[in-house]
């Protein structure tokens, strides 16, 4: 029955659910609501103010509100509890969703779908995915609305393998009955969201095809869901061709698509895509795209191109927020300017635990491990717990500076003080500050004693580690262990015929060189990135392809003179054996880096500082030469390779000749 209430009786309902323990601001819609319809003896009433309220994002007041109806002594129906329930899911408010369980069972409700599928939900978000489980294999008859609540469950506490297998259940069971069940986008959202967390092959293919033939592949938050499946389980590809075929595009695809390329390192792309975004003009770009792009120019270093992405962050007031203000820092981190992520850090109005691991990081891949640590301390002074990336980013910047002592210790604390229990990537890191602070026994029993199997970059560390040192025996075993889990990897392959040369085994030698031939194996191309301009230039080794190169060459020729007056010698170590002399100084002089090097010095004004990005490790031939031009040009020359930053002044550098 609608009566209306005026403002005065509004008032007094107020007040009285105040006595009863209930609070809220009222919006203009609920206090339309309110106006028209709200009755405070009956249920119905209740019901819609629970419901608006819980709809509203006010979970706590329509829960207070719950509590004051059942002081009431009104009788709940069937009604009452999916909203009740939905909202102790979105507080997280096991207690009382417990409550609410044991009131639904004594007024007879538990078995409705609509009750049973909330309590499911709200077991599954509290972390009770044993309850939700034993709920739902008690349930008489499930409806789909049942079976999307316990996959949606299962993915959402990280089992998506589980899952999956309820998927398949339910196809069994609807082909059993003979009857095609209704299958909504939600539910599909669900499954696509467990086929990304499971890329097994063909999975992802056979629930596109079930998602054509139920004629879900239209809806757009399945087709969302779709693109992310595919990007997720490595096939860019498809995930480009369902982005493709979307014909009403909306923010979450742009952004996906934003996301999937910066992930990948396909910044070019990611560039492009927010142009067609902008192009396309029904969809305006948020928080996550600039932060997507931000990724983007992390990835390639493109430092101007991030900071006119700063500028469109400031100017729409995006800068208190959180996840964009972490990936600014992470962006100056990675595009060589450290110093203006501490700045970004510092003015951030809200920091959590990804920020203070961001700033940890970008210190420790540019050498400066007590900052880093400086960082960290204050992160755990300050109350923000550290998480298992956030020691990962100790770990390493301990393993750049060989802080050995303080590795040891972070490793030991992390289990002990923090109860994050190490996993390969903490290994990984105390492998490599080990083996090149000379513990190679060490490490190699760190190895052998951990309950995980290692990877192969853990046995890559150890097989660099024992080129440094020259252990050749440690060094056959960490390769025969990497030819097993990478065997394509030329690089492996290479590093051992380098080893065996330095302990002056040239049969061994030859032996590897014949390997990798008769396995057809091919050592990735080393390319250089420097952006002049907003515009990036790749050179690979050797170029001859730039339109600048007979300038490069010439100024490298002029070069070579200043660096043989200041005592320059090649270091032949990373060249090829099989080939004389003349020929590895040659191989040398046209490394991918100095050709970036000389092209930045070229084309940019004197005394501006120049970066460089090499997908490889940088050689110790190019380290000594691009040390030596800082000097002779008088620029400082920033370089990121694949392990971490070199910042090189005055002919020297940050890492102190130890990479």
């Amino acid at each position: 029955m609608k009566i209306p209430i005026s403002n005065t009786l509004l008032f007094r309902v107020h007040s009285k659910v105040h006595e009863h323990n209930y609070s809220t601001t009222v919006n203009s819609n609920l206090k339309t609501w309110f106006d028209k319809y709200f009755e405070k003896t009956n249920v119905f009433s209740w019901n819609e103010l629970i419901a608006e309220l819980a709809r509203g994002g006010d979970s706590l007041e329509s829960l207070r509100a719950f509590s004051s109806m059942r002081k009431l002594n009104l009788k709940p129906n069937r009604f009452t509890f999916p909203c009740t329930i939905k909202a102790c899911s979105a507080v997280l408010d096991l207690h009382s969703g417990k409550q609410a369980h044991q009131q639904a069972l004594v007024f007879g409700f538990e078995s409705d779908f609509f009750v049973s599928s909330a309590l499911i939900d709200m077991y599954s978000k509290c972390g009770r995915l044993n309850d939700a489980k034993i709920l739902f294999d008690e349930i008489p008859q499930r409806s789909i609305v049942s079976w999307t609540s316990m996959i949606t469950g299962y993915v959402q506490n990280g089992n998506a393998h589980e899952a999956l297998l309820l998927f398949k259940e339910f196809l069994i069971e609807e082909s059993e009955r003979n009857d095609e069940v209704f299958m909504d986008s939600v539910a599909m959202v669900s499954v696509l969201s467990a086929c990304s967390r499971v890329p097994r092959a063909g999975v992802i293919e056979g629930i596109h095809g079930f998602v054509v033939k139920r004629g879900l592949d239209k809806d757009i938050g399945v087709e969302n869901t779709l693109l992310d499946a595919y990007a997720k389980c490595g096939e860019m590809a498809s995930s480009k061709n369902v982005f493709d075929g979307i014909i009403n595009k909306d923010a979450v695809s742009w952004n996906s698509m934003i996301a999937v390329y910066a992930q990948n390192g396909l910044s070019s792309e990611a560039f492009q895509t927010f142009h067609g975004m902008i192009m396309d003009g029904d969809v305006k770009y948020n928080a996550f795209t600039l932060s997507s792009l931000l990724l983007a120019c992390a990835h390639s270093g493109a430092l101007r191109m991030g900071q006119c992405i700063h500028d469109q962050v400031i100017r729409l007031g995006f800068d208190d927020n959180v996840i964009v203000g972490t990936s600014i820092i992470d962006m100056y981190s990675k595009c060589g300017r450290v110093e203006m992520a501490r700045k970004a850090f510092n003015g951030m109005q809200v920091k959590n635990v990804k920020s203070w691991t961001a700033m940890i990081a970008g210190y420790g891949m540019h050498g400066c491990a007590r900052e880093a640590l400086e960082v960290f301390y204050m992160m755990i002074k300050v109350g923000v717990k550290p998480n298992y990336i956030t020691f990962i980013s100790v770990l390493a910047a301990c393993s750049h500076a060989g802080l050995l002592d303080e590795g040891r210790y972070w490793f030991n604390a992390m289990k002990h003080q923090f109860n994050v229990e190490p996993g390969v990537e903490h290994y990984g890191c105390m492998v490599d500050l080990l083996g090149r602070t000379g513990h190679l026994n060490e490490a190699y029993h760190m190895i052998k004693g951990m309950t995980a199997k290692p990877d192969f970059v853990l046995w890559g560390s150890l097989l660099a580690a024992c080129r440094i040192h020259k252990n050749v025996e440690l060094a056959e075993i960490s390769a025969g262990e990497l030819f097993e889990l990478d065997p394509s990897n030329c690089g492996y392959y290479i590093l051992l015929s380098n080893i065996y040369a330095d302990a002056g085994r040239w049969k061994d030698v030859e032996k590897m060189r014949v390997l990798v031939q008769d396995r057809g194996l091919v050592k990735p191309p080393g390319f250089s990135l420097v952006e002049l301009k907003g515009r990036v230039h790749v050179f690979l080794v050797g170029d001859k392809e730039h339109p600048e190169c007979e300038k490069i060459y010439r100024f490298l020729d002029e070069l070579y003179v200043k660096l043989q007056q200041a005592g320059y010698v090649p270091n032949m170590d990373s060249v090829l054996r099989d080939v004389d002399e003349e020929e590895k100084e040659m191989t040398l002089r046209v490394h991918s880096e100095k050709l970036a090097v000389a092209f930045g010095v070229i084309n940019s004004f004197p005394g501006s500082r120049i970066h460089i990005i090499k997908n490889l490790r940088v050689c110790g031939d190019c380290h000594t030469v691009i040390k030596l031009i800082s000097k002779i040009v008088d620029r400082e020359i920033v370089v990121r390779d694949s392990k971490r930053f070199h910042h090189f002044k005055d002919g020297l550098c940050t890492c102190g000749d130890y990479w």
